[in-house]
């Protein structure tokens, strides 16, 4: 009997110590609790709330910091009459690029009434504040290019007593009115303010102090006339005719790596480029000097984005639907070829952007380009893209390497054929 009943006694603490190890397995373990005063901290007209802005870009600015590249600075615009009206900029150090988010436009004027709060939670205090975040808004800062479609700044003080009763109209219907009626009000300002013989007085004193530099002058109204990039008429060199870092601004080139990228994999597919890029793909694995690989392939990618930009506004064109260009770009091409509503080109800005992507083929050919390639990307005769060349200040010179013979050269200093005027039909 002893020896039966000895296993049995054994046998239930094992089961027991199971037990109470999975129930000890199966326990959470529990986080600490902490006893805290929840202060929730209102409004005051005074005083701005905190701000939250995020970078769909992807853009870090503690990295940018940590790169030695020092602080950005950060700004908050208030409208003068409407209050809730606010716009935050964030300008990088060294950069041509600003970081701007309004709480009265794009993402935020969507329609979203999420509220928005901040908390601070202090351990040792055991306090909790709620702040809420200015116009309860979450500003999306895009990136825009500096000085391209800048609205003009507002006036730092300025109040509504010190206006004139037309003044104060044309400010109300500058808000509320609509389109017409702001075009009216300009205009009526306008003569009231010429009409004024005090602002004549002050005019004709200040005139008589302007130095009128006519060169620059000259130089100003033959480019806005001409529709040509930004160049240099006393320049002693081809590379200096046509200003590069006025086409590309700084902070273009860091997106404009995708040739430069691809030239380094083991397959390397230029099928979705033009056929002036992959016309030049041999040329560019030639170059052993990086820093020169890398700025001609910029050069290309640039073609690439500008050409595509043109076929994507262009209702006969679908090839480059899908086309995906950086946003910095795409905001400058918008603003600097003028898209209109219906989301095609002005005849004029495409004459322009032709002769953007023409200048970008001499520097990506060393000034010595051919014409063929390049008119059949921007869907041209090959007369009509000599044409444009000659408008640039170019010569056509015989080489044998050519497909037809003759190749753009730009000869120094630079000099526009003469631009003639069309006679009136009587």
């Amino acid at each position: 009997m002893d020896s039966d009943t000895e296993p049995s006694k054994s046998k239930t603490p094992k089961k027991e110590k199971n037990k109470k190890n999975k129930k000890k397995k199966d326990v959470a373990p529990q986080p600490d609790s902490i006893e805290v005063e929840v202060e929730v901290v209102r409004e005051h007209p005074n005083i701005t709330p905190p701000i939250v802005g995020y970078f769909p870009s992807g853009f870090d600015p503690v990295k940018n910091h940590a790169n030695g590249h020092g602080p950005c600075d950060f700004q908050l615009y208030r409208h003068r009459n409407m209050s809730k009206r606010m716009q935050v900029v964030v300008r990088p150090p060294r950069s041509s690029v600003e970081f701007v988010g309004t709480s009265f436009s794009g993402e935020a004027a969507a329609g979203q009434r999420s509220m928005f709060a901040l908390g601070v939670l202090d351990k040792e205090a055991g306090s909790l504040k709620i702040v809420p975040i200015a116009g309860n808004k979450v500003f999306r800062l895009e990136p825009k290019v500096k000085a391209v479609g800048a609205a003009d700044n507002e006036p730092a003080s300025s109040a509504l007593e010190d206006m004139t009763p037309q003044q104060m109209f044309a400010e109300t219907t500058a808000i509320w009115g609509t389109k017409k009626d702001i075009e009216k009000a300009k205009k009526k300002l306008a003569l009231k303010q010429d009409e004024n013989p005090d602002s004549q007085r002050n005019l004709d004193v200040k005139m008589r102090n302007v130095s009128v530099n006519k060169s620059a002058l000259e130089s100003t109204e033959s480019h806005v006339s001409r529709n040509v990039p930004p160049y240099d008429t006393s320049a002693t060199t081809p590379q200096e005719a046509y200003v590069l870092d006025k086409i590309i601004l700084k902070g273009e080139w860091d997106y404009l790596e995708d040739i430069y990228c691809i030239l380094h994999q083991e397959e390397a597919d230029f099928s979705s480029y033009p056929t002036f890029v992959r016309n030049r793909i041999q040329r560019l694995r030639k170059i052993k000097d990086e820093s020169e690989k890398r700025k001609h392939s910029c050069i290309c990618s640039y073609i690439n984005h500008l050409i595509k930009f043109k076929d994507q506004h262009s209702f006969d064109v679908f090839t480059a639907k899908g086309h995906k260009i950086p946003n910095i770009l795409r905001h400058k091409f918008a603003n600097m070829f003028a898209v209109s509503e219906l989301r095609r080109l002005p005849p004029e800005k495409i004459s322009l952007l032709v002769c953007y992507v023409l200048v970008l083929t001499l520097f990506a050919d060393d000034f010595l380009t051919d014409c063929v390639d390049i008119a059949k990307d921007l869907g041209m005769n090959v007369m009509a893209v000599r044409k444009v060349y000659e408008q640039l200040g170019c010569k056509f010179s015989r080489q044998k390497k050519s497909w037809d013979g003759w190749c753009a050269t730009l000869p120094v200093p630079l000099k526009f054929p003469e631009l003639r005027e069309r006679k009136r039909k009587r």
